[in-house]
C-alpha cells in the first residue's frame, strides 16, 4: 500500500505543526512548550493515555487498538529536542530563539510521529498496543536513558521499539535499513592544557598552551591512521578550542579541547581511550605543559535486529517501494541505542532529500517527507498487529 490518502488530506495540517515546534525550538531537557503541545495534541486525538514528565520533559501517548487479544504493544518513538546553533535558513517559520535551532529534524520526527497518532487514534485498525515515545534530549545528554530510567519499557509492558530519522542525501521517499550496526557509539572528550601564561610578545617567559594544543590536535590524528587497525572503523575529532582569555595579546594560563569519538568494536574504544591521554599528555611535555583528560562515554551503537529491521524494510517497501537493505553504517551516534539495547527493534532512515547536512546552520526538514514518514508508522502497527 503505498502512502495513505488520509496523509495527503492532513499533510498541511501536519506541516503546520512541524513549523511551529521549528519557530520554538528547545534544548535537552527543556522542551516544556514542545512536550506540553504534543501532549494537548495526543489528547485532542483521544489516545487512552497521555502522560508527561517520562524522562524529565518526555511524553508518552497509549492507543489501543479495535482488539488487544494479542497482547501485542510496540512502542514508536520520535525525539523533540534541537541545537545550539544559530539558524541560517531564511524560512517564515525560522527559529524565533536566537541561537537555538531544529537542525537534525527532530520537528518533523516529532510532526510525523504525530500525524500517525493522529490516523491510529481514529481508525484503530489493529490488534494490540501502540505506545507513542516523544523524547526529550537525545543530543548528547541521556533522554532515551531518563525516559527507560522512569519505567518506559516496563511500565506499558514494551515488546517491540521503533524509530526513524530524516538522512540528508537520500531521495525523497527512499528508505534505508540494515541488520545489526546502524550508527556508532559515541564518547566526548575535554582535554585541559595547563602552562604559564604571559605577555604575547614575550613569549620566552610563559609556557604557550595554544602552541601546546594546536600540536595535540594534529597528534590526535595519528590515533585512526597508525593505532586502529585499517579495517576497523573510528573516528576522533576535536570539535572546539578555547582559552582562558578573549585577548589578542595574552598567551593563556590554560587552553581546553573538546572533541568526539565515534566507533562500533569495544576494542578500539579501550585503545582511542588510552592513546587519547598518552598523546596529549606526552605532547603538552614536550612544549612544557601539563594535559589532563576527561572522556565520557554517551552512547552504545545503534544494533537493529536482524527480523526487525526486515519487519521494518517490509513495511517501507509497502509506502514507498524504495528500500536500500544494505545501506552503510554511519558514524553519528543516537541514543535510540539505548531503547534496542532494552527491547528487540530496529531505527530506519528516510531521505531528506538534496538539503543541507544535518547540524548545518543552513538544514531544514523536508515536509515532503511527512505522507510517507506517518504511512510507515501505521503500516508497522497494521501489519505487526493485525485484526483477525
Amino acid at each position: 500500500m503505498p502512502a495513505r490518502n488520509s496523509f495527503a488530506e492532513l499533510h498541511a495540517e501536519i506541516a503546520d505543526w512541524r513549523r511551529d515546534i521549528h519557530a520554538h525550538p528547545e534544548l535537552r531537557f527543556e522542551e516544556h512548550r514542545t512536550a506540553a503541545k504534543v501532549a494537548d495534541l495526543l489528547t485532542g486525538f483521544g489516545c487512552d493515555e497521555v502522560v508527561t514528565g517520562i524522562g524529565r520533559t518526555g511524553v508518552v501517548g497509549v492507543i489501543h487498538g479495535n482488539a488487544r487479544g494479542s497482547g501485542k504493544v510496540i512502542g514508536f518513538r520520535a525525539d523533540m529536542d534541537a541545537l545550539p546553533i544559530a539558524e541560517a535558513t531564511g524560512a517564515p517559520h525560522a527559529s524565533t530563539h536566537p541561537g537555538v535551532m531544529h537542525a537534525c529534524g527532530h520537528d518533523g520526527h516529532t510532526a510525523m510521529l504525530l500525524g500517525a497518532a493522529k490516523y491510529l487514534a481514529e481508525t484503530r485498525n489493529f490488534d494490540g498496543s501502540v505506545v507513542l515515545i516523544f523524547q526529550p534530549a537525545e543530543e548528547g545528554s541521556g533522554g532515551a536513558r531518563a525516559m527507560i530510567e522512569d519505567g518506559l519499557m516496563t511500565r506499558w509492558g514494551i515488546q517491540e521499539v521503533y524509530g526513524m530519522h530524516n538522512w540528508p542525501g537520500l531521495p525523497i521517499g527512499r528508505f534505508a535499513v540494515r541488520d545489526g550496526p546502524q550508527m556508532a557509539a559515541t564518547a566526548s572528550f575535554e582535554l585541559s592544557i595547563k602552562g604559564r601564561g604571559g605577555h604575547a610578545a614575550l613569549p620566552h617567559k610563559a609556557v604557550d598552551t595554544t602552541l601546546a594544543a594546536a600540536h595535540v590536535v594534529v597528534a590526535l590524528q595519528s590515533i585512526a591512521a597508525r593505532n586502529i587497525d585499517p579495517l576497523k572503523t573510528v573516528v576522533v575529532s576535536t570539535c572546539g578550542m578555547r582559552s582562558d582569555t578573549d585577548a589578542f595579546n595574552v598567551i593563556p594560563d590554560e587552553v581546553m579541547l573538546r572533541g568526539t569519538v565515534r566507533y562500533f568494536d569495544p576494542d578500539v574504544h579501550e585503545i582511542v581511550r588510552k592513546r587519547l591521554s598518552e598523546i596529549a599528555t606526552l605532547t603538552a611535555q614536550a612544549h612544557g605543559a601539563v594535559a589532563h583528560l576527561d572522556y565520557t562515554p554517551r552512547v552504545p551503537p545503534t544494533i537493529n535486529d536482524p527480523e526487525a529491521a526486515a519487519r521494518a524494510a517490509e513495511a517501507a517497501q509497502a509506502v514507498s517501494g524504495d528500500v536500500i537493505r544494505d545501506f552503510d553504517p554511519v558514524m553519528p551516534g543516537e541514543d535510540f541505542s539505548e531503547m534496542l539495547a532494552q527491547r528487540p527493534g530496529a531505527y530506519l532512515f528516510i531521505g531528506n532529500g538534496d538539503s543541507a547536512d544535518l547540524h548545518n546552520p543552513a538544514y531544514e526538514f523536508n515536509d515532503e517527507l511527512i505522507p510517507l514518514g506517518c504511512s510507515w508508522y501505521v503500516e508497522m502497527a497494521e501489519t505487526r498487529m493485525p485484526l483477525g
